[in-house]
């Protein structure tokens, strides 16, 4: 609502007696959300070893190599540095601005030395009346000069209230960036064994058909098989080991992504990474809380959060710039013709003066001002609400992911014993001449299928423990974290109204 001039004089004697702030105060939003998550009591059903510390969830895969790698990563990776830097820049837009609430001052000081021209009209005149003067003359000065605007109506309090809120932001990201350098590191890493157990897996399998191979050559040889039956093996074989290079091609790459997240040129760890591991299982996930637990743990949130803090501390800068603004400045210094005389009585100088600015006929273009303030806190306040229901989600899914990435897992082990069963005797059938080479042809894709398939499900399961803790918000404790939480979070999530009642218009401050 446009405010008018008489009222904004109404305000500034009142605002200048109690010393509050322009602008609406503000007040966390609140959020509908259940309790626990939908498929939380699933967790409990799972076969998994012990939960680790959620602030360091990577030690539950009980892998040395993973540890020491997720450890190098978040020492060492280039986004993190980048998050470090964007601290160290909002830390800098805070501390000026709460310079800004203090008085300025400055030293200044000079040493001039003067000699008149007789031929401009200055010297003509002195000539004129004085003749013979003294031409040439010397002056030195040196003052204190200070300024200071006084802060009636809140809205340097604001500009610095609004910094504040976004280090804590900028602070909550770096926390997220680093949760999401160790959940990238940990899922390139058991990327990187699953790959290579389904390559171990491939390479098995065309030994065996090459097995197979030379049983249906010898048989060839002897006149027993037809020269069809040694080609159908023949292809079955380089079909298989057609399937190598594009999994040594995945592996690569990788492996080369991994090193990029270590802050490292690609192929720096592949010597190391070439010893081929077991894939390591995924731990159990215990006491996750729920959406409440997470809406005080997970750093996107309390950035997004803060964000909405700083856009509605806006507003109250915004709105300031309705009343007048007041400043005082002074003077006091020295000046005098020798050098001698700087710091005489005689040579003391000083200046006092009060000014006051005020955008009176510049209403219209502060309303525009305020009315884009207000837009950028209702676009933080929906920013903030769908982040929240993302975070839910992520939850959700990567729980869903895990249990049936295992359900899946423990299916295919018990088709795989069966087509391995059914593979071998095929085998012996087909050397006592019952079956034909079809059968066992096809016995043999089954079951390199089934050992694929098992290999990716429990890969899948253990990238999905990785999205979990993730998704969960573990694994950024710091020092700071609790001071973030306590910024960023409170505990109640009740009804939400809407943002309406929350972040109230409030001109009057």
């Amino acid at each position: 609502m446009p405010v008018s001039p008489r009222l904004a004089l109404a305000a500034l004697v009142g605002l200048c007696a109690s010393g509050c702030a322009v602008g609406p105060e503000y007040e966390r939003p609140v959020l509908d959300a259940p309790q626990s998550f939908a498929h939380e009591a699933e967790l409990a059903q799972r076969e998994a070893a012990a939960a680790p510390e959620l602030s360091h969830w990577w030690e539950g895969f009980d892998d040395p190599l993973l540890s020491r790698l997720v450890a190098q990563a978040l020492s060492d990776n280039l986004d993190l540095a980048q998050a470090a830097a964007r601290i160290t820049q909002a830390r800098a837009l805070l501390g000026a601005a709460h310079a800004a609430l203090l008085p300025a001052a400055t030293v200044g000081a000079h040493a001039d030395r003067v000699h008149q021209s007789l031929e401009t009209p200055v010297g003509r005149l002195l000539d004129g009346v004085a003749p013979n003067f003294g031409r040439g003359w010397a002056q030195y000065e040196a003052n204190l000069a200070a300024s200071w605007e006084l802060d009636f109506f809140g809205g340097r309090r604001r500009a610095r209230e609004a910094a504040a809120a976004e280090v804590e932001a900028t602070e909550a990201s770096a926390a997220a960036v680093r949760l999401g350098v160790a959940a990238q590191t940990a899922d390139t890493y058991l990327l990187i064994r699953g790959l290579q157990a389904r390559l171990a897996i491939t390479r098995d399998q065309a030994s065996a058909q090459r097995r197979l191979m030379d049983m249906v050559e010898m048989r060839y040889d002897a006149g027993v098989a037809a020269e069809l039956e040694l080609r159908q093996v023949e292809s079955l074989v380089l079909q298989t080991e057609a399937l190598v290079p594009a999994l040594e091609s995945a592996l690569e790459n990788a492996c080369n992504a991994l090193d990029i997240g270590l802050g490292a040129q690609p192929g720096t760890h592949h010597a190391e990474l070439e010893v081929t591991g077991a894939l390591p299982a995924a731990p159990g996930l215990a006491d996750i809380g729920g959406p409440p637990e997470l809406l005080r743990r997970r750093p996107d949130l309390i950035a997004a959060e803060r964000r909405l803090a700083a856009a509605n501390a806006a507003i109250g800068a915004a709105i300031a710039e309705y009343y007048p603004k007041i400043s005082l400045t002074g003077l006091l210094g020295t000046a005098t013709t020798s050098f001698g005389g700087l710091f005489t009585d005689g040579a003391t100088q000083g200046q006092a003066s009060a000014g006051l600015r005020w955008r009176l006929f510049d209403f219209a273009r502060i309303e525009a001002e305020i009315a884009a303030s207000r837009g950028r806190q209702a676009e933080a306040l929906a920013a903030y609400k769908l982040a929240v229901l993302q975070a839910s989600g992520d939850v959700e899914n990567s729980i869903t992911a895990l249990v049936r990435s295992e359900q899946q897992e423990r299916l295919l082990g018990a088709g795989e014993q069966a087509l391995r069963r059914a593979r071998d005797a095929s085998v012996a059938a087909y050397a006592s001449g019952t079956v034909s080479l079809l059968e066992v042809l096809d016995a043999d894709l089954k079951l390199l299928a089934a050992r694929d398939a098992r290999a990716v499900a429990k890969t899948a399961s253990a990238r999905a423990a990785v999205a979990s803790f993730k998704a969960l918000g573990g694994g950024w404790e710091t020092s700071g974290s609790a001071g973030l939480a306590r910024a960023g979070h409170g505990a109640s999530l009740p009804a939400s109204e809407g943002g309406s009642a929350v972040l109230a218009r409030d001109e009057a401050g």
